[in-house]
C-alpha cells in the first residue's frame, strides 16, 4: 500500500487516463446503464471520473492516503459533479451491501490485490450480470524502439536494486498481470468471461514521456530511497527521449489488455 506513497502528484500528471474504450465495452456487455460503478484501487481517480456522465453514482476505492488524497483534491475542483466519491477500503473488503454495484473496474491495480479473496468480494457486491474488469496498459507506450528499449532497461536495473537491498518480505506482493483471466475463470464467479486488447493514442512529448517512466513504482522507490545508482543512467534516458520528440508534441500509442467477467 505505501508503494505508491509521496508521488501522486506525478503519478496523476503523467499517467493516461482510462480510455473511453473501457466504457463502450463494459456498457456493450452490461446492456444497460450502470446505477453504480466501483472503481477499486483508483489511485488519484484517473480511472474513476470517466464514468461521471455515465453512472447514477460513481465510488473510488482506495486504500493509499496520499494517492486518495490527490483524487479528493481533483474532484474538489470540479464543482459540476456530484456523483462521484472516493473512500478508503481494501478490494477484499467493501463497505458495500451484496448485489448493489453494477461495474467493478480495477485499473492497472488488480495486480496488487490478493487474487481469490477480492474476487470473492466482487462477487459478493456485484449483481446478477454485472460486470468486473480488470484493465492494463502495457509498459512502455509505443513510440520508438531506442526510447522504449532503454526505458525497459532502465525498469530492469531499477527492479535489481531493489532485489538486492530489500529483503523481499518487505517488497510489495505483485500477481502477475497474464494470470487475471485464470484467476477470475478459477473462482467459478462469473458466467462468461473473455480477454479484450485494444489500442489507444494520446500525445506526448518529452517531459511526458519521461514522467511516465519515472512514474514506475520500482523507479519511484529508488527515487525515495535516494540511491544514486541509476543517475547516469536517468541522464541518459532523458537526452535520448529529448532527441528523439525534438521539442515536438507527438502521438503514442497505449495498447491495453482487458480481462473481464459477467456475473
Amino acid at each position: 500500500m505505501t508503494r505508491f506513497s509521496g508521488f501522486a502528484n506525478e503519478y496523476d500528471t503523467y499517467r493516461p487516463k482510462a480510455p473511453q474504450m473501457v466504457v463502450e465495452l463494459i456498457l456493450m456487455y452490461l446492456g444497460k446503464k450502470p446505477s453504480v460503478v466501483v472503481d477499486l484501487g483508483c489511485g488519484t481517480g484517473l480511472s474513476t471520473f470517466v464514468w461521471k456522465d455515465v453512472a447514477s453514482r460513481v465510488i473510488g476505492v482506495e486504500p493509499n492516503d496520499d494517492m486518495r488524497r490527490q483524487a479528493e483534491e481533483n474532484l474538489t475542483a470540479k464543482t459540476d459533479i456530484h456523483n462521484l466519491s472516493f473512500v478508503r477500503g481494501f478490494a477484499n473488503q467493501l463497505d458495500l451491501e451484496s448485489e448493489s454495484v453494477d461495474v467493478v473496474t480495477c485499473s492497472q491495480s488488480f495486480h496488487w490485490m490478493e487474487p481469490v479473496s477480492t474476487l470473492r468480494e466482487v462477487s459478493r457486491v456485484l449483481r446478477s450480470g454485472g460486470i468486473f474488469a480488470a484493465y492494463d496498459c502495457d509498459w512502455p507506450p509505443s513510440v520508438n524502439w531506442k526510447v522504449e528499449e532503454h526505458y525497459v532497461q532502465l525498469i530492469h536495473q531499477a527492479d535489481a536494486l531493489i532485489h538486492d537491498r530489500i529483503p523481499s518480505d518487505m517488497t510489495a506482493k505483485k500477481w502477475p498481470k497474464d494470470e487475471h483471466l485464470r484467476q477470475m475463470q478459477e473462482s467459478r464467479s462469473f458466467r462468461f468471461t473473455k480477454e479484450v486488447v485494444f489500442h489507444v493514442t494520446d500525445s506526448c512529448d518529452a517531459e511526458r514521456y519521461v514522467g511516465l517512466a519515472l512514474s514506475q513504482g520500482s523507479l519511484q522507490t529508488v527515487l525515495r530511497s535516494g540511491w544514486t545508482e541509476l543517475d547516469n543512467s536517468i541522464e541518459t534516458f532523458k537526452d535520448i527521449v529529448k532527441s528523439h520528440f525534438q521539442d515536438q508534441v507527438l502521438n503514442v500509442v497505449f495498447s491495453y489488455r482487458m480481462r473481464f467477467g459477467i456475473k
